[in-house]
């Protein structure tokens, strides 16, 4: 059986943010790469994104492997969560389990400020991407990890210090978890190190008997 991979970027990214991953992943599986710009809706928000998300992967047929950066990640350790029967593996990259309000704060006031023309790359206007932060202050996903019982690989950037305590909480908290840090690569680790990225996941399928 052909193995599925969904990549899910971050918030800031699109699509395109994994193409450099993909280079070293040939011949392995069946790759879906959705544009999460385009599944949030007007006012964007985590709700709405993640309702479409959900209907995604259920259109995709089942089981399904995750490979989540921040926003992605959150987006595959939720949908895990409560449907863990239709997961067969998750890679949480950078990827908080709850949101860190107060780092959200200061972050949404900082965008506040930007000017639009800042949003360009992102695929939001700034209405959208400000609404989308704001609406991801309350996520707290902390009661529904004992439900996700698939193999899963925890990582992240070794220059990236905002996210690494929440990483390392992540990987204890899932039972079976496997956590393991990215050298020269900040937060976006798929723009940062393709080649070592695309690597340890492969090498952590290959453990876990995915591939």
């Amino acid at each position: 059986m052909t193995e599925k991979i969904v990549f899910l970027h971050g918030l800031g990214q699109s699509s395109a943010a994994w193409n450099g991953v993909f280079k070293y992943f040939d011949g392995i599986g069946e790759f879906c790469c959705p544009d999460l710009v385009k599944m949030c809706g007007s006012p964007a928000d985590y709700k709405t994104l993640f309702l479409a998300f959900s209907e995604y992967c259920s259109n995709l047929g089942e089981p399904l492997n995750l490979v989540g950066l921040s926003l992605g990640g959150m987006l595959a350790l939720n949908y895990a969560a409560e449907n863990p029967e239709a997961i067969r593996s998750l890679v949480l990259i950078g990827t908080q389990y709850k949101s860190p309000k107060a780092m959200l704060k200061l972050q949404n006031v900082i965008l506040k400020i930007m000017p639009k023309a800042s949003f360009g790359e992102t695929g939001f206007d700034k209405r959208n991407f400000i609404s989308l932060a704001n609406s991801m202050t309350e996520l707290d996903f902390s009661e529904k990890l004992q439900n996700v019982s698939c193999p899963a690989l925890v990582l992240i950037g070794a220059r990236d210090k905002p996210n690494r305590k929440a990483a390392l909480e992540l990987s204890q908290l899932m039972n079976g978890s496997v956590f393991a840090e990215i050298k020269n690569a900040g937060h976006e680790v798929n723009r940062d190190a393709p080649k070592q990225l695309a690597e340890t996941v492969k090498r952590f399928y290959e453990t876990e008997h995915i591939i």
